[in-house]
C-alpha cells in the first residue's frame, strides 16, 4: 500500500505531510507524520520501537499523529499534530549520532514539527537531538527543559479517571474503587501512587521484571498478576491501560469486568466499533487522547518558557473536559469517543478557520 492511500482515510481530512528520514551510516530509519497544522505547529513525540516491517511503523505513525492532533485541539493547545517513529531496538542501535542525525532531519521541517519524548526516547535523548534543532521539547531541567513529562500525564489520567468515577459512581474518587493498572512504566508508576494516596486497591501488571520489583518494593499493598489478560478478567471497578495501544479489542472488551476504562496508552482501541462495543455493555470509555493529555500540555509550556504550576493547574482541567464529553455523550445518545472527536474537530476547524484571516 502506498503512503497516499494509506492516509487516506474517509474519516478524517487526511495528512498533511509525511517525511521518511534515512542516514545509513548511523542506521536511523524515521517517519514523521504531520496530521494537522490548522491550531499551529504539529506536537507530538519521537517513538524509538523496533516494528515488525516498515508498514506496521508507518500506521503506527499515522494512527499516534491523528491522535495528537486531536488530543491538542482538546487541551486547547494552540498546536496541530504530528508524531514520529525510528524503526529499531533502541537498545541496539540508540546512539549519539543517530539522534543528531534525527535532529536534523527535524530541523528540516522548519518548525512545522516540534517532538518530544515517547515509547523508546527519554529526555536525555531530546537533549541530544536539541543540539540539532530548536524545534524540541521534553528537555532536562539543566538545559531549560521542564523535565519528565509523565509526572504531570499521570496527574491528568488521574484527574480524567476521577471525572469518569464521579460519572458512573456520584463522586470524583477512587477511594474505594479496585484499579486495574496495565503497565508499571514511565507513566503507570506515578498513576499507581494517585490511585493509592486517594485511597484505591490498585491491582497490576507488566512485562517488566523490573517493574514487578519496583511495585513489590514501593508499594507492597498494591496486588501484582502475571500478565493484562489476567487485568483485565480479574474483578476491578476500572482498567487503565498504561502500555502500548491495541489494549482494547473485541475479546478483550468480552471479557473485561471493569465499569470504567481510563489510561494512558495512546489509541487503545484496537479499531473502530471498540468505542460502540464498551457502550452496550455498560463500560465507560473515557477517550484516551483526552484524559493523557497531561503530557503534551507540560512539554508545549516548555515551549512558552516552563512553569510547573501553570502547566499543572492546566493538566488538572482534563478532570473538566472529561466531564463536559461525558456529558455530551449522555446528552447526544453516542459513545464518548465519538463525542470527544466532535469537540477537537469543531475547535479545529473554528480556530483553523481563523487564519483565513490575512495579517500583514
Amino acid at each position: 500500500m502506498g503512503v497516499f492511500a494509506a492516509t487516506d482515510d474517509p474519516e478524517s481530512t487526511g495528512h498533511e505531510q509525511v517525511v521518511f528520514c534515512q542516514d545509513k551510516q548511523t542506521g536511523l530509519k524515521a517517519i514523521i507524520g504531520i496530521y494537522s497544522t490548522a491550531l499551529g505547529p504539529a506536537l507530538g513525540g519521537t517513538r524509538f520501537y523496533p516494528y515488525s516491517s516498515e508498514e506496521a511503523a508507518l500506521a503506527d505513525v499515522l494512527d499516534l499523529s491523528r491522535g495528537m492532533a486531536y488530543k491538542n485541539a482538546l487541551a486547547g493547545l494552540d498546536l496541530g499534530g504530528g508524531k514520529a517513529v525510528i524503526w529499531g531496538d533502541p537498545g541496539q542501535i540508540k546512539t549519539e549520532a543517530l539522534l543528531r542525525a534525527y535532529g536534523r532531519f527535524v530541523e528540516s521541517l522548519g518548525g512545522r514539527y516540534y517532538t518530544a519524548c515517547d515509547v523508546g526516547t527519554y529526555v536525555p535523548d531530546m537533549d541530544v537531538i536539541a543540539r540539532e534543532t530548536r524545534y524540541v521539547t521534553g528537555r532536562s531541567v539543566e538545559h531549560g527543559g521542564a523535565g519528565d513529562s509523565s509526572i504531570l500525564t499521570a496527574w491528568g489520567v488521574f484527574q480524567g479517571m476521577r471525572a469518569a468515577a464521579e460519572h458512573v459512581w456520584g463522586a470524583p474518587t477512587l477511594h474505594g474503587k479496585r484499579v486495574g493498572v496495565a503497565g508499571l512504566g514511565k507513566v503507570g508508576k506515578y498513576l499507581v501512587g494517585h490511585l493509592v494516596d486517594d485511597g484505591a486497591e490498585v491491582v497490576a501488571t507488566d512485562v517488566n521484571p523490573q517493574a514487578l520489583e519496583w511495585a513489590r518494593t514501593t508499594y507492597p499493598q498494591v496486588s501484582l498478576v502475571d500478565d493484562a489478560t489476567a487485568l483485565v478478567a480479574a474483578d476491578i471497578d476500572v482498567y487503565a491501560p498504561c502500555a502500548l495501544g491495541g489494549a482494547l479489542n473485541d475479546d478483550t472488551v468480552a471479557t473485561l469486568r471493569a465499569k470504567v476504562v481510563a489510561g494512558a496508552a495512546n489509541n487503545q482501541l484496537a479499531h473502530p466499533g471498540v468505542e460502540k462495543l464498551l457502550a452496550d455493555r455498560g463500560i465507560l470509555y473515557a477517550p484516551d487522547y483526552v484524559v493523557n493529555a497531561g503530557g503534551v500540555i507540560q512539554v508545549a509550556d516548555e515551549i512558552e518558557g516552563f512553569d510547573f504550576e501553570r502547566a499543572k493547574l492546566r493538566a488538572t482541567r482534563i478532570y473538566d473536559t472529561t466531564r463536559e464529553i461525558l456529558r455530551l455523550a449522555d446528552a447526544d445518545g453516542i459513545p464518548p469517543a465519538v463525542a470527544a472527536d466532535r469537540l477537537a474537530e469543531r475547535r479545529m476547524a473554528e480556530i483553523g478557520r481563523l487564519r483565513t484571516i490575512h495579517l500583514r
